[in-house]
């Protein structure tokens, strides 16, 4: 009898000790789970900051290049006195600028010329160079590619012009970076007009040139293929006025700031003639001071004097 009862205490026993043991497995499994969680809580934390930063970094805009030229000239000094005077001999202003709401960016200037012959007839001539400048900008792309964009709606402009009849285009070598010359004949009431649309581009800037002559009250029609070369003349000219401009720290386009060829050096009333000048006048003002100041260095003044004369000849023979 004795023994069922001690069994019977000893099952009773296990039981309660069982019992006892599960909050322990509940609260060690309760724990284990809540570790994991926040680890994955921590991962996910993690994961998207992360994210934020590779989405910060891939919104960030690409450099572009900065752009060549960071100035224009004034559009109505571009050309030389004496591509004016072949160009549009009759002109009696020195030119009308265009209106612009930033002169830094876009400009133009344009001169015409009527030689009258009376009964003979009337040769008219008129000229427009116009300027353009397109900065780096990170969403529009270089100053240079910008302007590429622009010369090809230059030419695709002057081709596309309204009852302009034998249309021919040329791509022309030597002049800046691209080059395309346009012509074609327009006529207005009862004349023809030869047009020539002239366009390059120098690095981030775009140059065209529009020139166009007539034979009026029943003088000939001018040649288009002098009037083509004139405007090459201009188009060149004025490339090399922006290359000039910018000097000091942009670099030189190729053709347009090339040095003039024999064909195209300087004449009577370009600037190295002016410099030239300059010089014999400094020379003969050194002179007449050393004649003033003739006393106690009179060796000195002479020897002054002397090196102003050699100066002045070596300058005449240059």
């Amino acid at each position: 009898m004795h023994r069922p009862a001690q069994r019977q205490r000893q099952r009773l026993s296990r039981i309660l000790v069982s019992a006892a043991a599960v909050p322990v497995i509940l609260v060690a499994s309760g724990c284990s789970s809540d570790s994991g969680s926040g680890s994955d809580g921590a991962k996910k934390e993690a994961g998207a900051k992360a994210s934020a930063s590779k989405k910060a970094g891939g919104d960030k805009a690409p450099a572009v290049e900065e752009a060549a030229y960071g100035k224009l000239p004034e559009p109505c000094k571009v050309l030389s006195k004496k591509t004016l005077q072949d160009l549009v001999p009759e002109a009696k202003d020195k030119g009308k600028a265009g209106t612009s709401t930033d002169t830094a960016l876009r400009g133009s200037c344009s001169w015409d010329s009527l030689d009258n012959n009376g009964v003979d007839g009337s040769q008219f001539r008129w000229l427009r160079v116009s300027l353009m400048r397109f900065d780096s900008d990170a969403s529009l792309g270089s100053g240079a590619k910008r302007a590429q964009e622009s010369f090809a709606k230059q030419v695709a402009d002057a081709q596309a012009t309204k009852d302009a009849k034998s249309v021919k285009t040329e791509p022309v070598q030597g002049v800046g970076e691209q080059a395309t010359l346009v012509r074609y004949d327009l006529k207005k009431d009862k004349d023809t007009f030869k047009q020539q649309t002239f366009v390059t581009r120098v690095e981030n800037a775009v140059i065209t040139v529009d020139y166009n002559g007539a034979g009026l009250a029943g003088d000939k029609s001018p040649d288009a293929g002098a009037l083509s070369k004139a405007a090459q003349k201009a188009a060149k000219e004025a490339a090399a006025a922006v290359v000039s401009a910018n000097e000091g720290g942009a670099k030189a386009p190729s053709g347009s700031a090339d040095k003039p060829k024999s064909d195209d050096k300087p004449k009577s009333d370009d600037k190295p003639k002016s410099d030239a000048d300059a010089k014999k006048t400094d020379a003969k003002s050194d002179d007449a001071k050393s004649d003033d100041a003739k006393s106690d260095d009179a060796k000195s003044d002479d020897s002054e004097s002397d090196t102003s004369k050699s100066k002045s000849k070596s300058t005449s023979k240059s």
